[in-house]
């Protein structure tokens, strides 16, 4: 049995609006064409619902061409999130600090395959308790709306604590590039990538994707020599 892949998750820049579209595009674009990405996660501003329904229609596509899934997150909006995502053609929706009974009532709503995601466990009893409501992931790490994240470390421990246990995937998500060595050696199935690290100038996905493939040939490597 071939060793699994650690795949790459994108995560725009929170408060996504229709005016930042073609250059979000342009960036998913680039960043698909240089790594194995395997999701996006489009965190928009929240606005009424045909607009954001407008919004997903013209980024989902890009991504889904390229082979990626596309969930959508909208800190803020009181409207129906698993509309806006099924009338604009994504895979799901995401939920960071989910209230009681909200990610079950989402996992009934979302049938067909949809993807359901959560994030922002501060405890590890709410990332458990998002596993037992039928999550197809589960998030560590990455900005909050407010612009607050939990420290790198935490993000490591939480993520090599969820894979040795638990069967649910994990997005263990790095700010900085120093982060993406610790995030491969928790076995995360998927490394999820702040936008400053994909978007912009300073982005160099092609390098992220090499770091992906030296850390596999080292597990394999230490996984055979055991």
């Amino acid at each position: 049995m071939s060793e699994p892949r650690t795949r790459l998750a994108l995560l725009s820049p929170h408060r996504v609006e229709a005016g930042d579209a073609d250059a979000l595009a342009a960036a998913i674009t680039a960043a698909c064409a240089a790594g194995d990405v395997a999701a996006v996660l489009l965190r928009l501003a929240p606005a009424d619902e045909r607009s954001l329904v407008n919004l997903v229609k013209r980024l989902a596509p890009v991504a889904q061409e390229a082979g990626a899934a596309v969930v959508v997150a909208c800190t803020g909006f009181a409207g129906d999130l698993v509309s806006v995502s099924a009338r604009g053609g994504a895979d799901g929706v995401h939920l960071d600090k989910a209230r009681d009974g909200d990610l079950r009532d989402l996992r009934e709503r979302l049938a067909d395959g949809r993807i359901l995601g959560a994030g922002g466990h501060e405890q590890k009893h709410a990332a458990m308790e998002a596993g037992e409501a039928g999550v197809d992931y589960v998030m560590f790490g990455g900005l909050y709306a407010d612009g607050i994240a939990p420290e790198a470390a935490t993000v490591i421990e939480r993520a090599s604590w969820w894979t040795e246990i638990f069967e649910t995937p994990c997005i263990a998500v790095a700010h900085t590039q120093d982060e993406i060595g610790p995030i491969l050696e928790t076995g995360a199935e998927f490394l999820g990538l702040e936008s400053a690290l994909w978007i912009g100038d300073q982005a160099d996905v092609t390098a992220i994707q090499a770091a992906v493939g030296q850390a596999r040939i080292a597990a394999a490597a230490r996984d055979a020599a055991s």
